[in-house]
């Protein structure tokens, strides 16, 4: 059985009889957790293992596990700063920055892939134009410069840690001061613009191979009459034809306000697919999950499935492991003292 289009959520701590036979049907993909999903460590483990083996190949799981205000995960896991955090460091030092954005994105990544889970989404590529509440501090910087040299910082730790890196949110989430979870945003930036400042985080993680990455649901009115993952210019146009991104493309949560222009949610889905993103995420909402499966039930794209397997987790260590090595416990001790004070001056 291949991976089919659709990531989708579970509502409590263990996978329900309907729950199961949603993950069992052939259009779905993937499962991405949320806080209510955790109740201990031993407990995440078996229902990350539980998912897996429900499939073969077998399911993706994902997270949104960034730092700062977004991290899923919380007892027996390093808090993470923000990313806005990093910048500090590299005002004092470029090369210090970069060390311990990548040690940060390292820590994220296994003590992820310890439990099991596949891939974040993660690094955030938007610019912090300071306008934007929802994106705010998830931004390493506002020079696109700074962002891609944090960003890719961070995938490289990820990579050695055995996780590809999530790229969002294309071609950037920054400019806009709406929510996109409660609202439509309308960027009126020209296309002139966003190609000189938002899309050079994307344009140069994508030449350093990012494997995936995730469109916004703004509106760049002066571009597109479409939200950006509804738009074929945007992500066939832009992303495939002149960025010549190879990766996947994933929807942003098709719950969520913006995904609402649409229509309902086998309209939705069935137009990010066409547009072309590989995934869609239907989270918090079952009976949306299931109207988008039985939807989706003849839908086929052998290229797309390719492009996902290309996301499983790579082999790591073990928790145990992880937890009595040499460079985890020196990782979050640095971590931890940053985290605690941002704006110390670390021994450079």
């Amino acid at each position: 059985m291949s991976l089919g289009p659709v990531m989708m959520d579970l509502v409590g701590t263990e996978i329900g009889a309907e729950e199961k036979a949603l993950l069992q049907h052939p259009q779905t993909g993937g499962v991405i957790l949320f806080t209510r999903n955790f109740e201990s460590i031993e407990q995440i483990s078996d229902l990350v293992a539980q998912i897996h083996a429900l499939r073969t190949p077998h399911l993706l799981v994902a997270i949104d596990h960034e730092g700062g205000r977004v991290q899923r995960f919380h007892e027996g896991f390093t808090r993470l700063p923000p990313a806005a955090v990093y910048q500090n460091i590299f005002k004092q030092s470029e090369d210090k920055g970069r060390e311990c954005t990548e040690i940060a994105g390292w820590i994220m990544a296994a003590e992820l892939r310890a439990i099991g889970v596949d891939f974040s989404f993660a690094p955030v590529l938007d610019l912090a134009h300071g306008v934007s509440g929802v994106i705010g501090d998830r931004a390493f910087h506002s020079k696109p410069e700074v962002v891609s040299t944090l960003a890719y910082a961070f995938m490289r730790g990820m990579l050695s840690a055995g996780m590809h890196a999530v790229g969002k949110h294309f071609p950037g989430h920054g400019g806009v001061v709406e929510d996109s979870h409660h609202a439509l945003p309308v960027d009126n930036r020209s296309f002139d613009i966003i190609l000189r400042q938002d899309l050079v985080p994307f344009e140069r993680m994508i030449r350093n191979h990012l494997s995936a990455i995730m469109p916004a649901h703004v509106i760049y009115d002066q571009v597109d009459d479409k939200p950006a993952g509804y738009s074929s210019f945007w992500l066939q146009t832009v992303l495939r034809e002149r960025l010549n991104f190879h990766g996947v493309i994933f929807s942003d949560d098709l719950t969520m306000e913006a995904a609402c222009i649409a229509g309902g949610y086998p309209e939705r889905a069935e137009q990010a697919l066409a547009a072309g993103c590989d995934m869609v995420l239907v989270c918090n909402h079952p009976d949306g999950a299931a109207e988008v499966l039985d939807h989706l039930n003849d839908y086929s794209n052998p290229a797309s499935q390719m492009r996902l397997m290309r996301m499983h987790g790579k082999e790591g260590v073990s928790r145990e492991e992880l937890l009595a090595s040499y460079r985890w416990k020196q990782a979050t001790e640095m971590i931890k003292l940053l985290d605690e004070n941002p704006w110390y001056e670390m021994d450079i």
